[in-house]
């Protein structure tokens, strides 16, 4: 009768569940972020060239931080943490920001704006119910949006061989192109599966998959794994060589935007956590400690020298299928992943990926980004006239400053940095245009 009832607190989000039980089901949770996790370090590492001993060691902090930040959210200190299910980790959200930021200023300087934004989010949490005002979904859904498209072309970078690699005989080569496309069709077809577990997980099987088949091609260099020990601890920046804060304006307020995206983003994840999970609406107490602990987790996580640290949405989708809610089982979970960083191998072994498997799985995850965007501006099942104006008002200025940079070249340099990215021209002029346009203009009828 006991273990019954140990085993009914699955579905309740106190009590004690049998161990045996709960390591699986936590191991699911971090299945369903694990591959979502890393990709953005992975992406921006590849991009701006950083050194392979750098990236290994950033991997072992990656998983390390996410687990830290779902331990906190679980378990609230003072006002930091909701003591809802919500599992933490690095959103894709922050790699547009972070190639343009690191490309330019270098991954300093990307450490730099997430602690101002982190910094930033904390705060926040102390006015979240007005600002689910200022950021309706019309501006997060725009901007959301945004990242998504601005990011496909990274991932057929990737795919074709990495990004700015062109000069590279084998870029474009049809064994990168093959093994793309075999990872990218296979995660299709496993999220076709009527198992939870292998949906969720799809992206994560999907690349495990195709970096086996990537050695009988011969594209995998196991060197970072043999000379990896076997056992090592997180390490702060200051014990990392050339790692360290810099701080530039030009590479802040994009972060700044992508941070007030994520923000509205977790305000959605644990009301739905909330709803869906525990059938109940959410506590003023409870959004403002899971934004808290959104600010504190990225704060960490600059210390350690990795990304910024958010609710991960694909969690949510999970506690929406399986119902399970218990704190303990993702608890599990979560220090899994503080176990896994204390291996180094592990992390080497994961930054030998070829560009092209890790193309196949981030491609469809990007893509996947601007859908989440598109949901959100339809959540009420259309999207009014106003509404329309505003998002291709904000996409036109985006993408047109963006793709063609040189149009203002006139315009002061800060302008240029700034507005060269398509995240921020999206924000602003959605941000403005809901500011400005009538109220009484919106067409309530479905077109």
């Amino acid at each position: 009768m006991k273990t019954m009832q140990k085993k009914s607190n699955l579905y309740q989000l106190e009590g004690r569940v049998p161990i045996k039980t709960a390591i699986p089901l936590g191991l699911q949770h971090v299945l369903a972020m694990y591959a979502g996790n890393l990709a953005p370090l992975l992406v921006i590492s590849g991009v701006i060239g950083m050194k392979n001993e750098i990236l290994i060691e950033l991997l072992q902090n990656a998983m390390f931080i996410a687990g830290i930040a779902t331990l906190v959210q679980l378990y609230p200190i003072w006002k930091i943490g909701s003591g809802l299910p919500t599992v933490m980790g690095t959103s894709s959200g922050f790699i547009p920001a972070g190639i343009a930021v690191g490309t330019s200023l270098g991954y300093p300087a990307i450490l730099g704006a997430s602690l101002i934004g982190g910094v930033l989010e904390f705060l926040l949490g102390f006015i979240v119910k007005p600002l689910r005002k200022i950021l309706p979904h019309v501006v997060t859904g725009t901007v959301v949006t945004t990242l998504g498209i601005s990011l496909i072309s990274v991932g057929i970078e990737f795919i074709a061989g990495g990004v700015g690699a062109s000069s590279d005989p084998n870029y474009g080569s049809y064994k990168n192109l093959l093994m793309g496309l075999f990872v990218f069709v296979l995660i299709i077809l496993l999220q076709q599966s009527k198992n939870s577990v292998v949906k969720v997980s799809s992206i994560l099987i999907g690349l495990i998959i195709g970096y086996i088949v990537s050695f009988a091609f011969n594209m995998v260099d196991l060197t970072p794994v043999k000379d990896a020990p076997w056992i090592g601890f997180p390490k702060p920046i200051f014990l990392i060589d050339g790692l360290h804060y810099h701080f530039d304006l030009t590479a802040i307020i994009p972060f700044i935007l992508v941070f007030l995206a994520t923000t509205v983003e977790t305000i959605g994840d644990n009301t739905g956590i909330a709803m869906g999970g525990l059938k109940r609406d959410i506590t003023d107490e409870e959004l403002q400690g899971a934004v808290h602990a959104d600010g504190f987790g990225s704060i960490i996580a600059t210390v350690f020298g990795v990304m910024p640290n958010t609710s991960f949405s694909q969690n949510v989708g999970l506690i929406g299928m399986t119902k399970v809610v218990n704190r303990f089982t993702i608890m599990t979970g979560a220090v899994f992943l503080i176990l896994c960083s204390f291996f180094p191998k592990l992390g080497a072994l994961i930054s030998t990926i070829p560009n092209s498997v890790l193309g196949g799985g981030v491609l469809l995850m990007f893509a996947m980004i601007t859908m989440s965007g598109l949901n959100l501006l339809f959540d009420k099942g259309f999207i009014s006239d106003r509404e329309a104006l505003i998002v291709a008002a904000s996409l036109g200025v985006a993408f047109g400053l963006s793709n063609v940079p040189e149009v203002m070249r006139y315009l002061p340099q800060w302008f240029q940095t700034i507005f060269s990215q398509a995240i921020v021209g999206a924000f602003v002029t959605s941000v403005l245009l809901n500011l400005i346009l009538p109220k009484e203009l919106s067409n309530k009828s479905q077109n």
